[in-house]
């Protein structure tokens, strides 16, 4: 698949209630918490745009842009429609977004390469990654085509990813690792201290 036709969005606007702070700004092994995913795919697509409600600091890059969300309270559904309005209203050539979680810190660039090698767009306009029985619904690829009903829906009350995405139908690449997993996101200060003995070993 062409990443040229792709916006890639980190998706930063939740409010870390479980956290009890921002935490994209927690400082991990001395780098901040989203720096980990803006490393793994800066160099992979033409532009990245962060979604925040706040400001936040990140590693600088030509090609990264933070925005906030067109409107507040409509969870990731509302950021990836955010993302998806940007693009309109910029006369971007984006087809597709790619969309990442601001909450992960480790190492997968060999699984989202497989990612979208083994996508077939005439399947479906919605991708999401799954690993050992679990669907990573913010690890995901939208197409444009789903601006106009995710629009609408929202205006409809709809917040969750999982019942939107399995309304309009959503296909899934299967990806195996060894451990750690590479999917692995920070909720709690306890998923924290996991992350940093899972540190402790090699990636």
């Amino acid at each position: 698949m062409d990443l040229n036709n792709i916006l890639g969005v980190v998706l930063a606007g939740g409010k870390s209630q479980r956290f009890g702070q921002n935490k994209t700004q927690v400082k991990l092994k001395n780098q901040l918490l989203i720096d980990y995913i803006l490393k793994e795919i800066v160099d992979e697509f033409k532009e990245i745009l962060i979604i925040a409600n706040e400001p936040i600091k990140f590693i600088k890059s030509k090609n990264i842009s933070t925005i906030k969300d067109y409107k507040n309270g409509l969870g990731p559904l509302g950021g990836v429609l955010t993302a998806m309005k940007w693009i309109k209203e910029n006369d971007k050539n984006y087809k597709w977004i790619s969309t990442f979680p601001s909450d992960t810190h480790i190492k997968k660039k060999k699984e989202l390469k497989y990612f979208y090698e083994n996508i077939k767009i005439s399947e479906s306009k919605l991708f999401f990654i799954k690993s050992k029985g679990t669907r990573h619904n913010i690890f995901g690829l939208w197409s444009l085509d789903l601006l106009d009903k995710l629009e609408t829906d929202l205006e409809n009350g709809e917040r969750k990813v999982e019942v939107w995405a399995n309304s309009i139908g959503v296909s899934t690449v299967n990806i195996d690792y060894k451990k750690p997993d590479p999917f692995f996101n920070i909720n709690t200060k306890e998923d924290l201290e996991k992350a940093i003995k899972i540190m402790g070993h090699d990636q």
